[in-house]
């Protein structure tokens, strides 16, 4: 397990936690960052992500990135 922030572009990871404040949790759940989801890191600069998920591109910072736990 490691941080979304860590992973390699192009490459589908499964969420395996959400972490942080409950409101950041339900925050990032909202985006679609729950348990089981499919997400692939789209590009990656200046410590700030575009992440596929459910269909979406959601760009989120290192901080946001760093609390979603992925396989």
């Amino acid at each position: 397990m490691m941080p979304l922030s860590m992973v390699n572009q192009g490459e589908p990871h499964i969420v395996s936690r959400v972490g942080g404040k409950e409101e950041t949790k339900r925050f990032l759940e909202s985006l679609g960052f729950v348990n089981g989801s499919t997400v692939t890191v789209v590009s990656s600069a200046n410590g700030n992500l575009i992440v596929h998920v459910k269909d979406s591109r959601i760009a989120i910072g290192r901080d946001m990135a760093n609390k979603v736990m992925v396989n």
